[in-house]
C-alpha cells in the first residue's frame, strides 16, 4: 500500500460510514432536502486526458416527483474487489461534453432515471474528484452525434460519490439497453466501459454484454434508480 494512502477500510467499516450517503444524494437530485448534508469539499480538478468542456451547462428541467419508498443500500465494497472491466467505446463517443449532473432537457421524452454510486480503489478507498463522462441513446435508441443531448461529464464528491439524472436509454438493433461511461481517477488512465440493466431479454443476444457490469435497478415513483460502484486500480 502506498504510504501516503489513507488507512485501509474494511468492508464493514466502509459500509457503516457510506451506506446512508446515496439516499441523501438521490433525494437531493429529486428536489428533496435531507435533514443534514455536509457541503462538498472544494478541491482542484485533476489533469485528465478527456478535454475540459466549453459548452454551457444546460438548464435544469422540472424536478421529478418525490421518492416515496426506501432505496436499496450501496452495493457492498469488499476488500478484494475486482477492477471494473473495460468495454469498447463504440462509434458514438463525442469529446468536450458539458460538465453537468443532469442530462434532462425540457420536452425530453422517456422514463426518468437516476444512476448513482461510488468510484473506489481496489483498496476500498473512495476516490475524490474522479471524472465520469456519460453518453447514451435516447428513448428511441438514437444518439445525438451533432450536439450534446444525453452527453455530459462530472466529478465525484470528496467521498467518491456520483449521481447522474437522465432517462432510460432506448434499444437499437444489435445491442441491449446500456449506458456508456469513461471513468478516470486524478492523473490515472481512463477506464472506458458500459453499464447494463438486469432482466433485459436482449442481454443474452448482445455479443459484448457482461454480467459484471449489471446495475442494481429499482423502480421509484417517477422512474428508476440504478446503482453501480466503479472500482479502479491506482498506480
Amino acid at each position: 500500500m502506498n504510504r501516503h494512502q489513507p488507512t485501509r477500510i474494511t468492508r464493514r467499516g466502509f459500509l457503516r460510514t457510506m451506506l446512508a450517503t446515496p439516499v441523501a444524494y438521490i433525494l437531493a437530485a429529486c428536489g428533496l432536502r435531507p435533514s443534514a448534508t455536509a457541503a462538498p469539499v472544494a478541491t482542484t480538478a485533476p489533469t485528465a486526458s478527456l478535454p475540459t468542456p466549453s459548452a454551457p451547462t444546460a438548464s435544469a428541467p422540472t424536478a421529478p416527483a418525490p421518492i416515496t419508498q426506501t432505496l436499496p443500500p450501496t452495493p457492498a465494497c469488499g476488500d478484494d474487489d475486482e477492477v471494473t472491466p473495460a468495454q469498447t467505446e463504440g462509434p458514438y463517443y463525442t469529446p468536450d461534453t458539458p460538465e453537468r449532473t443532469s442530462l434532462l432537457e425540457p420536452g425530453m421524452v422517456g422514463v426518468k432515471m437516476l444512476v448513482t454510486g461510488y468510484v473506489l480503489s481496489t483498496e476500498c478507498q473512495p476516490i475524490a474528484r474522479a471524472l465520469l463522462d456519460f453518453w447514451h441513446a435516447n428513448d428511441a435508441g438514437e444518439y445525438d452525434n451533432v450536439g450534446y443531448t444525453l452527453r455530459g461529464h462530472q466529478f465525484t464528491e470528496a467521498d467518491g460519490h456520483y449521481t447522474l439524472e437522465t432517462i432510460l436509454p432506448g434499444i437499437y438493433t444489435g445491442r441491449t439497453r446500456h449506458f456508456h461511461v469513461k471513468v478516470q481517477a486524478p492523473n490515472q488512465p481512463v477506464l472506458t466501459t458500459q453499464l447494463y440493466f438486469p432482466g433485459e431479454a436482449q442481454n443474452a443476444r448482445d455479443g459484448i454484454f457482461k454480467s459484471d457490469l449489471l446495475m442494481e435497478v429499482q423502480d421509484i415513483t417517477d422512474g428508476k434508480v440504478g446503482t453501480f460502484n466503479f472500482v479502479l486500480r491506482l498506480s
